[in-house]
């Protein structure tokens, strides 16, 4: 059985090289911007995992812009949702990292350019296993 992997990301480049590597991995992936259409997602659908970047540009909650760090907290404060995985992606450096992923409430982040796949490969399947 296919696990689903929700991506959160305005990029259409990276939405494309996350779906397409992680896909290749035999996951079913859906992409997504639009913050107040992420909780209609989950509430139709499982998710293995959601992948969350930081800088949100075009995401709005409720008429609101929101970034990835209040999003993930949002979910991850919601009872029916707070079980799902988040694995953030940011491009800020490492200790600006550490600081975004501990307010985020994420299980885990990753710092952008990814320049190493299996690295994200073997966070998503970690926290995927760990679901």
């Amino acid at each position: 059985m296919k696990k689903n992997i929700l991506i959160v990301e305005d990029d259409p480049f990276t939405q494309k090289f996350y779906s397409y590597l992680l896909s290749k991995r035999d996951y079913e992936i859906d992409v997504i911007e639009d913050g107040d259409k992420i909780f209609e997602l989950i509430n139709q659908k499982k998710y293995s995992i959601i992948i969350m970047d930081v800088n949100l540009k075009n995401t709005y909650l409720n008429n609101k812009r929101i970034d990835g760090i209040e999003l993930s907290r949002i979910l991850k404060q919601n009872e029916n949702f707070s079980d799902i995985p988040i694995l953030i992606i940011t491009a800020y450096n490492l200790s600006h990292g550490s600081e975004q992923f501990a307010k985020s409430l994420a299980d885990d982040f990753l710092v952008k350019p990814i320049e190493d796949y299996n690295l994200l490969i073997n966070k998503v399947e970690k926290l995927v296993k760990s679901e």
